[in-house]
């Protein structure tokens, strides 16, 4: 019997199933998009830089859906999505916008990228001791604390999204604007602001057609416009932040009153 649970051990130490492995994969898949950005932002290859970045986020929504649905979940797959959080979103896109606007901008523009680095820091490490601290009520279950790591990205590289549309708009690439939305960008991760979450989203039965209807508009509007409707998601994420600011309030009123 002793000699069996031996082996057992020695089994379970020399060989891991490979649903356990498989979420791994997708985030290496897209720390490697985010380190591509980088060498691509290096090259002043701007479209192929944000491109990888979100190609990055894809594979970061992706590999906790993979983990959850073949149970795979580990200690070192959450620490290893942490790193490449780190990289895709806190690394590249501040060495795209120092790269495209900032890199002439002499002494401060370094530090400026330097601030959105740190504050993805800040922000992933609060985030992995948020999940050991006690359950928040039922109405954070809705919403991040701060902005998550792909939206800021999002929106650090807004700037030069709007260029490959807009390439009259001249002041998204200006110092001031670049380094003002580096700085409102790490505010916002390391901020204690309530924003909107879609994991437990919930679509009723009767909104399943135009939901689908809405996918292959999307689809269509990626393929044709890209930049755009990237563009457009990202203006609009930005603009959601208030509006859940004032959700959250509401629901915490709610919660609040019947608890009493």
């Amino acid at each position: 019997m002793e000699d069996k649970n031996k082996m057992m051990i020695r089994h379970k130490l020399t060989s891991l199933p490979f649903r356990k492995i498989a979420p791994n994969i997708v985030t290496m898949l897209a720390l490697c998009a985010g380190v591509t950005s980088i060498r691509y932002s290096i090259q002043e290859d701007w479209v192929k830089a944000v491109l990888c970045v979100f190609i990055a986020a894809f594979f970061d929504g992706l590999d906790g859906r993979v983990a959850r649905m073949l149970k795979g979940s580990t200690k070192f797959g959450a620490e290893l999505d942490s790193l490449s959080d780190f990289v895709s979103f806190g690394v590249a896109p501040a060495i795209l916008l120092y790269q495209w606007a900032l890199f002439d901008l002499p002494k401060f523009g370094w530090f400026f990228c330097l601030l959105m680095s740190i504050g993805m820091a800040m922000r992933l490490a609060r985030f992995n001791t948020m999940l050991e601290e006690e359950p928040q009520p039922e109405y954070w279950s809705h919403f991040f604390v701060g902005v998550p790591a792909p939206a800021a990205a999002a929106l650090v590289m807004m700037p030069v999204m709007i260029s490959f549309e807009m390439p009259e708009l001249t002041f998204v690439r200006s110092h001031a604007f670049c380094a003002t939305v580096l700085c409102v960008v790490a505010f916002l991760m390391v901020s204690r602001i309530p924003t909107f979450s879609t994991k437990k989203l919930k679509v009723p039965t009767y909104m399943f057609m135009p939901m689908m209807l809405f996918v292959a508009l999307f689809a269509s509007f990626i393929i044709t416009q890209p930049w755009l409707t990237l563009g457009t998601l990202t203006v609009i994420y930005a603009l959601s932040i208030p509006v859940g600011v004032v959700v959250f309030l509401k629901e915490k009123h709610k919660f609040e009153a019947e608890n009493k």
